[in-house]
């Protein structure tokens, strides 16, 4: 995907710029007239930041893991990226978690009932929901998670036990490795460096 497309994904949010966010928007609640000066706006928010306690920061994670969803989903749907190493589209899909699935079969209805809503906004949404659901309704979604995670398991070991191995155990590689022993015995007899150039080719 070349650098600078307008179709490529936003990049995932961090706990500190949903955090931003969110004293943003209780700023505009509790101050809608006050306009906002950007360089002191950033400093108070620095300042609060460094004195949350790890509990409180905790709130942000199941937003970041929505955020994380919608990165993965957009990337998925904008296609490929070019270069890099090419992953076997035979190979078995990594599971989704209780939380993913969850995600999944709400966020097209945040967005029909909010048009316009952006993309941290969901996340956020998404988050709250989440976490005021107790654990008899969160179970439905883990369990699910669960058998899907087993079933992931089992396919991977039967892809694997066909010597299917994904990146530098990839199949291409043990046929280099077959055709390198055959070289290898054809040259035996040459001098070292001829013999070196051929285990380079």
């Amino acid at each position: 995907m070349a650098k600078g497309d307008p179709k490529k994904p936003k990049g995932k949010v961090s706990a500190y710029v949903f955090f931003v966010q969110m004293c943003r928007e209780e700023h505009k609640k509790k101050n809608p007239e006050v306009p906002v000066n950007f360089a002191e706006f950033s400093k108070k928010c620095s300042e609060r930041w460094k004195t949350m306690s790890r509990k409180e920061k905790s709130k942000l994670d199941e937003m970041i893991k929505a955020d994380k969803v919608r990165y993965h989903q957009e990337m998925k749907d904008s296609g490929p990226a070019t270069g890099g190493k090419k992953k076997d589209p035979n190979a078995p899909k990594r599971p989704p978690s209780g939380f993913f699935l969850f995600c999944s079969e709400f966020r097209p209805e945040i967005k029909s009932t909010n048009p316009g809503i952006s993309i941290g906004d969901v996340a956020k949404k998404l988050g709250e929901m989440w976490n005021n659901l107790n654990d008899s309704k969160k179970q439905p979604y883990i369990t699910k998670a669960a058998k899907l995670k087993e079933r992931y398991e089992e396919d991977c070991a039967e892809y694997k036990s066909k010597g299917k191995f994904d990146g530098a155990k990839g199949p291409a590689k043990v046929v280099r490795k077959r055709r390198r022993r055959r070289m290898n015995k054809k040259t035996v007899h040459l001098s070292p460096c001829e013999h070196l150039g051929e285990r380079s080719n």
